[in-house]
């Protein structure tokens, strides 16, 4: 950190410092609320695994294949059976918002992780 200035203005103390300075300072607050987060466990995902989610024809398969869970388990888990699950995750039905909370209620993700504009 370089040099860092205080200042009184009209009776308010104010520092001064560079802006790289106030970016690492934001940066690593920042920093601090993420690891803060996953200390309190919300999940985090590997960059390998991000990237797939990014590239797949169905975010559903790969986060079921990400939880290592069968199309039999994941259709239990959603109350639905293993053909409709089958023709959802092949794109030859779309699935009514309902069935896509119960597939993201089992795959324990939020709805909007499931479905991509």
């Amino acid at each position: 950190m370089g040099d860092i200035q205080k200042l009184t203005i009209d009776g308010k103390n104010y520092v001064l410092l560079s802006e790289e300075d106030y970016e690492d300072l934001v940066d690593g607050l920042r920093a601090d609320a993420i690891m803060a987060r996953v200390a309190a466990g919300e999940e985090t995902w590997p960059l390998e695994f991000v990237r797939e989610l990014t590239e797949t024809d169905s975010r559903i398969r790969t986060f079921r294949n990400y939880r290592r869970m069968t199309v039999s388990e994941l259709a239990e888990a959603a109350g639905i059976s293993q053909p409709y699950l089958s023709e959802i995750e092949t794109g030859k039905k779309t699935g009514s918002v309902d069935v896509l909370k119960r597939i993201a209620a089992a795959l324990k993700v939020d709805l909007d992780d499931l479905v991509v504009d």
